[in-house]
């Protein structure tokens, strides 16, 4: 009723303080928590067939990951609204994969296993494509995956709105494997950019 008797000022001053009342909640439960930021490694690759066709610029590949979360926040949980791991080679998007949303409550740990799976043209450069039979020789590729997420985040009772983080960036080394095994192993490679709670630009 009073939004309309005063009119659009009224109903603009009420969203107003809405917003702001938003705002100095969601600073107040981050002074309170302190939350501290959600940690990311590939703990296992296995890598069974990565074959370039310089023929057709095929890449045939199949890789299969582990990817361990660690929260270690005693009271703040995240819920993961949308999850997408990408998979790029020489800075050339192989695949995406799509996983399952879920809850990551406090004090957790949460294992990801996507799988890549498939072919796609990729236009290597000359140089690129040097780099690659190298990486042949060696039985070891260079290989980056990104995750990527929509988040919520829970302090409490308290729940903030969905938004999207900065890429997880896991650039990795993986052996070529044989029959699941490979000669050299897969070292556990811990990923970088985990700003969920931050802003990464921050001195």
């Amino acid at each position: 009723m009073a939004c309309m008797r005063g009119g659009t000022m009224c109903c603009f001053w009420i969203f107003y303080f809405d917003i702001l009342f938003f705002i100095l909640g969601s600073f107040i439960f981050w002074l309170i928590f302190l939350p501290k930021e959600v940690e990311f490694k590939v703990t296992d690759a296995k890598l069974t067939q990565f074959d370039f066709n310089t023929n057709n610029n095929t890449l045939n590949y199949n890789l299969a990951l582990n990817i361990t979360l660690r929260n270690s926040n005693k009271k703040v949980g995240i819920y993961y609204r949308r999850v997408e791991a990408i998979v790029f080679y020489k800075k050339k998007w192989l695949a995406t994969v799509s996983l399952t949303p879920f809850y990551q409550g406090h004090k957790n740990t949460t294992i990801l296993r996507p799988v890549f799976e498939g072919q796609q043209v990729l236009w290597l450069k000359p140089r690129d494509v040097s780099s690659f039979n190298a990486e042949k020789s060696s039985g070891v590729y260079s290989i980056d995956v990104k995750l990527s997420f929509k988040i919520r985040v829970r302090y409490g009772k308290f729940k903030t709105l969905r938004y999207k983080p900065p890429k997880i960036d896991c650039p990795l080394q993986v052996p070529l494997s044989s029959n699941g095994n490979s000669t050299n192993g897969f070292k556990t490679t811990w990923c970088d950019n985990a700003f969920f709670f931050s802003d990464p630009n921050a001195d």
